[in-house]
C-alpha cells in the first residue's frame, strides 16, 4: 500500500479529541505537518503537545468566515494538501420534539461546515499535484437511527455533497471520500451513553450493550480504526477511489 507523499499538510476539523485527533495523529506520525483546528484552543494545544499535530487554528465550523480566516492562516504556512472535516455534533430527541432550531443546528455543524471547509480550502488544492478531501460522516448517512432524524439528515447531505464534488472534481488530482464510523467510543457515544442511562436507569455496561448491539461484531468501533480508513484514503495508492462512503461498522452496513 501506497503511504502518503511527501510531508504533505493536512488540516483535521474536530482535531482537538476523539476521532479527530486520532486521525491528526495517525497523518503526523505517517510524515504529515498537521494542522488542527476546533473551537477550544486549551484542547488543541493539548493535541500538540502530545505529538499529534504540529499548529492548531481557533474556529467554529459553522462560522463561514473565521474558517475562512483560519484556514488561509495555516495554508500560508504550507499548502493544505489534504483536508479532514471531522468536526460535527449529535443532538437525540424525538421527531415531534425536534424543533426547527434543533435541525438548523445539525445542519449548521454537521453539513454547513463540511460545506465550508471545502469551499475555503478547494481553490489552492485543485491546482496542487496531489489532494484529499475526507468527511467523516456517519452509519447515520447511510441508515437511519430513531430519535436523531436531524443528526441524520445532516449526515445524508454530507455523503450526498461527497458524491457529488467527486465527480466534479475527477479530472483534478483531489479525491473526495466520506468514511462513515458505527457507534465509537469516543466522549460524543459518552454522552449518548449518559443520556441512555438517565432516561432510562440502565447501568453504563447496558447502555453500552444498547449501542453496541447495533454492531454485528457486538463491540464499539475503535478511533484507531477510523483513523486508519483515513489514512489509506490519503494515501497515494488510493488515488482511483473517490466519491466513496466507506461504513467503518462491523459489518452493520
Amino acid at each position: 500500500m501506497s503511504g502518503l507523499p511527501h510531508s504533505p499538510h493536512a488540516l483535521v476539523t474536530g482535531g482537538g479529541r476523539g476521532i479527530g485527533r486520532e486521525i491528526a495523529s495517525a497523518l503526523a506520525h505517517a510524515g504529515a505537518t498537521v494542522t488542527v483546528l476546533g473551537r477550544n484552543r486549551a484542547t488543541l494545544d493539548e493535541a500538540i503537545a502530545a505529538g499529534a499535530a504540529h499548529f492548531a487554528g481557533v474556529a467554529d465550523v459553522a462560522d463561514q468566515a473565521a474558517v475562512c480566516a483560519a484556514i488561509a492562516e495555516a495554508a500560508a504556512r504550507q499548502p493544505i494538501d489534504i483536508l479532514i472535516a471531522n468536526a460535527g455534533s449529535a443532538e437525540s430527541a424525538p421527531f415531534g420534539k425536534s424543533d426547527a432550531a434543533l435541525f438548523q443546528r445539525m445542519m449548521d455543524i454537521n453539513f454547513m461546515g463540511v460545506v465550508h471547509t471545502i469551499q475555503a480550502a478547494l481553490p489552492s488544492m485543485k491546482g496542487r499535484p496531489y489532494g484529499r478531501i475526507v468527511a467523516v460522516a456517519s452509519t447515520a448517512g447511510l441508515k437511519g437511527y430513531a430519535y436523531v432524524s436531524a443528526y441524520s439528515a445532516a449526515k445524508h447531505a454530507v455523503i450526498g455533497l461527497v458524491r457529488s464534488l467527486a465527480l466534479e472534481l475527477a479530472a483534478t488530482r483531489v479525491t473526495v471520500n466520506a468514511v462513515c464510523p458505527g457507534f465509537t467510543d469516543t466522549d460524543l457515544v459518552a454522552g449518548s451513553i449518559d443520556n441512555i442511562m438517565k432516561k432510562t436507569g440502565r447501568s453504563r455496561e447496558q447502555a453500552i450493550s444498547e449501542l453496541a448491539k447495533h454492531n454485528p461484531q457486538g463491540r464499539l468501533v475503535t478511533p484507531a480504526e477510523v483513523a486508519d480508513t483515513v489514512l489509506w484514503l490519503c494515501g497515494e495508492g488510493s488515488s482511483a477511489v473517490t466519491g466513496q462512503a466507506i461504513a467503518v461498522a462491523g459489518g452493520e452496513v
